[in-house]
């Protein structure tokens, strides 16, 4: 099943590329995709331009074009594990994204695919108690430790705990996750930097990554998510989760563009199997159909 952009598109490719009328259509096709307005404008009179000025015609030239266009915008990056050191990934997304999901999906992914072992997962999402048990039954799934304490502890001190102990075990993964909804914005990112200045002085010589999780659904919230975590604790990469047939999924394009946030990994399904490095060309070729 083909996304709905590279449907509507297919729709308008034949009003054709001297006509006005197809690139207002399809500015309004990328803001419904999820581009965001002054991105979908740039976008469509950089293919206005190309189109006149290299005469192109038909749906295939089109579309290729559109595609070059849409590559320079989305940045990628390699997150793999160094087998080498211990690796601390702070996961961070607002409730609903898919965090604890995401956490066991890349524990899975390190394991298997990756080939490195000592996984252990930190339940630092302490406000909510159905967070610590969800990580807890993924935990015992696929066999991997788990760092927990009762509901309210202190999430800093739970993720301090874990990074101590993976050091003493010699184990090479610590997948933490984090709170994504507080009382206010002001404390999400009080607690956050907090937590990051715990990690950042345990880390030592680790590698240390703050990988935030974007739900493909949600449009433009995702881009407000994004800015907010960037400026707390500074974001490394970015994981696009629940990107099946009925995403959007365009959010990526505004985040790399606005805030030189990359993407490295792009989860679509419901098994732990379902995540895979983030291809821009895969993307792009997916989001128009190609």
């Amino acid at each position: 099943m083909k996304k709905g952009l590279s449907v509507k598109l297919r729709q308008i490719l034949g009003i054709g590329p001297t006509n006005e009328a197809f690139f207002e259509e399809l500015e309004d096709l990328l803001v419904e995709a999820d581009l965001g307005g002054a991105v979908a404008m740039e976008v469509a009179d950089t293919l206005r331009r190309e189109a006149r000025k290299e005469r192109l015609d038909g749906e295939r030239p089109l579309r290729e074009a559109l595609r070059d266009i849409l590559l320079q915008y989305v940045v990628t990056a390699d997150l793999s594990p160094d087998p080498n050191r211990m690796n601390v990934y702070l996961v961070l997304g607002v409730n609903g994204v898919g965090k604890t999901t995401t956490i066991a999906k890349l524990a899975r992914h390190f394991e298997v695919d990756c080939g490195v072992s000592g996984v252990v997962l930190a339940a630092g999402d302490t406000f909510r108690a159905a967070a610590v048990e969800q990580l807890d039954v993924h935990a015992h799934r696929l066999g991997v430790r788990i760092v927990r304490q009762a509901q309210g502890a202190d999430p800093g001190a739970v993720i301090y705990d874990a990074l101590q102990s993976a050091a003493n075990r010699g184990e090479r993964i610590v997948l933490a996750d984090t709170a994504g909804r507080m009382h206010n914005r002001a404390n999400l990112v009080a607690e956050l930097q907090k937590i990051d200045r715990i990690v950042a002085g345990r880390a030592g010589d680790c590698s240390y990554r703050r990988l935030l999780v974007i739900d493909a659904t949600t449009g433009q919230n995702g881009l407000r998510q994004a800015e907010t975590f960037h400026e707390a604790v500074g974001v490394d990469a970015a994981v696009l989760t629940k990107y099946d047939s009925t995403a959007k999924g365009g959010i990526v394009i505004p985040i790399c563009k606005s805030l030189a946030i990359p993407f490295a990994y792009i989860a679509d399904g419901e098994s732990y199997s379902d995540i895979r490095r983030f291809d821009a060309h895969a993307y792009v070729n997916d989001l128009l159909g190609l």
